[in-house]
């Protein structure tokens, strides 16, 4: 079994993902293909991410029980640990400047300044 997870994905990799995988909630794909089929689908999701990002993982028979990869911009790093792979978040001063300061979120959640 196989999902993938996009954000601001363009609309032309939406319709490519809908065509092998079914889209269960925006942006959230799943399936079940073996490892060939898996590797192309994810080379085409990151030759077509452009702006957005994606996470894709998948069964594995290992001690998590599943593998996973990103592509993309996102704070989120997959990092490998000792064979175990975790994800570390990098701090919100190294995200790209066009998505603004960090005050920003609390204005569009209502709680910041008026």
């Amino acid at each position: 079994m196989l999902v993938i997870v996009v954000e601001n994905a363009p609309p032309r990799l939406r319709g490519r993902l809908a065509v092998w995988l079914l889209e269960v909630r925006a942006g959230v794909y799943i399936g079940d293909y073996g490892r060939r089929v898996r590797e192309m689908i994810w080379g085409e999701v990151c030759a077509y991410i452009s702006e957005g990002n994606a996470v894709l993982a998948w069964s594995a028979p290992n001690e998590a029980g599943f593998h996973f990869d990103t592509c993309g911009k996102n704070r989120r790093i997959p990092v490998d640990f000792d064979g175990l792979r975790l994800v570390r978040f990098m701090p919100e001063a190294a995200l790209p400047s066009e998505l603004g300061p960090a005050s920003e979120p609390d204005r569009r959640r209502g709680t910041g300044r008026r």
